[in-house]
Protein backbone atom coordinates (compact mmCIF):
# COMPACT_ATOMS: atom_id res chain seq x y z
CA UNK A 1 0.00 0.00 0.00
CA UNK A 2 1.13 3.30 -0.74
CA UNK A 3 2.82 5.05 2.36
CA UNK A 4 0.95 8.85 1.19
CA UNK A 5 -2.82 7.96 1.73
CA UNK A 6 -4.71 11.18 0.69
CA UNK A 7 -6.80 12.51 3.60
CA UNK A 8 -10.19 13.53 1.28
CA UNK A 9 -13.33 15.20 3.17
CA UNK A 10 -16.33 14.35 4.37
CA UNK A 11 -18.13 14.68 1.12
CA UNK A 12 -17.74 16.41 -2.12
CA UNK A 13 -19.39 19.10 -1.51
CA UNK A 14 -16.96 20.11 1.41
CA UNK A 15 -13.79 18.55 -1.52
CA UNK A 16 -15.70 21.76 -3.87
CA UNK A 17 -15.88 24.32 -1.23
CA UNK A 18 -12.19 24.08 -1.18
CA UNK A 19 -11.83 24.01 -4.25
CA UNK A 20 -13.38 27.07 -5.01
CA UNK A 21 -11.56 28.73 -1.70
CA UNK A 22 -8.30 27.93 -3.36
CA UNK A 23 -9.75 29.50 -6.34
CA UNK A 24 -10.44 33.11 -4.26
CA UNK A 25 -7.37 33.18 -2.75
CA UNK A 26 -5.47 33.17 -6.22
CA UNK A 27 -7.60 35.24 -7.20
CA UNK A 28 -7.54 37.71 -4.22
CA UNK A 29 -3.49 37.75 -5.02
CA UNK A 30 -3.94 38.73 -8.56
CA UNK A 31 -6.36 41.29 -7.95
CA UNK A 32 -3.86 43.03 -5.09
CA UNK A 33 -1.25 42.28 -7.83
CA UNK A 34 -3.15 44.60 -10.09
CA UNK A 35 -2.96 47.50 -7.10
CA UNK A 36 0.10 47.59 -6.57
CA UNK A 37 0.90 47.55 -10.85
CA UNK A 38 -1.60 50.33 -11.80
CA UNK A 39 -2.61 51.96 -8.76
CA UNK A 40 -5.66 51.54 -6.74
CA UNK A 41 -7.71 53.68 -8.58
CA UNK A 42 -6.64 52.49 -12.17
CA UNK A 43 -9.95 51.13 -13.97
CA UNK A 44 -10.33 48.56 -16.90
CA UNK A 45 -13.10 47.25 -18.29
CA UNK A 46 -15.62 49.58 -16.65
CA UNK A 47 -14.03 48.82 -12.78
CA UNK A 48 -11.66 49.96 -10.65
CA UNK A 49 -8.94 48.00 -9.53
CA UNK A 50 -10.65 48.72 -5.77
CA UNK A 51 -13.91 47.39 -7.15
CA UNK A 52 -12.14 44.30 -8.49
CA UNK A 53 -10.53 43.52 -5.49
CA UNK A 54 -13.41 44.78 -2.78
CA UNK A 55 -15.77 41.89 -5.06
CA UNK A 56 -12.69 39.15 -5.04
CA UNK A 57 -12.26 39.35 -0.96
CA UNK A 58 -15.89 38.83 -1.10
CA UNK A 59 -16.11 36.36 -2.82
CA UNK A 60 -13.37 34.83 -0.45
CA UNK A 61 -15.06 35.72 2.43
CA UNK A 62 -18.09 34.21 1.10
CA UNK A 63 -16.17 30.19 0.62
CA UNK A 64 -14.78 30.91 4.16
CA UNK A 65 -18.13 31.91 5.43
CA UNK A 66 -18.68 28.43 4.00
CA UNK A 67 -16.49 26.07 5.09
CA UNK A 68 -17.18 27.19 8.81
CA UNK A 69 -20.71 26.24 8.12
CA UNK A 70 -19.58 23.07 6.53
CA UNK A 71 -17.31 22.16 9.76
CA UNK A 72 -14.38 22.37 7.97
CA UNK A 73 -12.89 24.53 10.20
CA UNK A 74 -13.78 25.98 13.72
CA UNK A 75 -14.33 29.68 13.50
CA UNK A 76 -12.96 29.93 17.05
CA UNK A 77 -9.82 28.55 15.99
CA UNK A 78 -9.96 30.92 12.95
CA UNK A 79 -10.54 33.88 15.47
CA UNK A 80 -7.73 32.88 17.67
CA UNK A 81 -5.41 32.70 14.72
CA UNK A 82 -6.45 36.45 13.48
CA UNK A 83 -6.01 37.32 16.70
CA UNK A 84 -2.44 36.26 17.12
CA UNK A 85 -1.43 37.18 13.50
CA UNK A 86 -2.14 40.88 14.59
CA UNK A 87 0.02 40.45 17.80
CA UNK A 88 2.75 38.97 15.56
CA UNK A 89 2.46 42.03 13.26
CA UNK A 90 2.36 44.68 15.92
CA UNK A 91 5.77 43.05 16.78
CA UNK A 92 7.72 42.19 14.24
CA UNK A 93 5.76 44.77 11.25
CA UNK A 94 5.09 48.31 10.79
CA UNK A 95 1.84 47.49 11.19
CA UNK A 96 0.89 49.22 14.07
CA UNK A 97 -3.08 48.83 15.86
CA UNK A 98 -5.02 51.72 15.69
CA UNK A 99 -6.03 53.12 19.16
Amino acid sequence: MNKFVVNRMKSARQEEIMLICQEECAEVAQAISKVFRFGVDGEHLGATNRERLEEEIGDLLCMIEMMTEEEIIDANVVARAAQAKRAKLAKWSNIKEMV
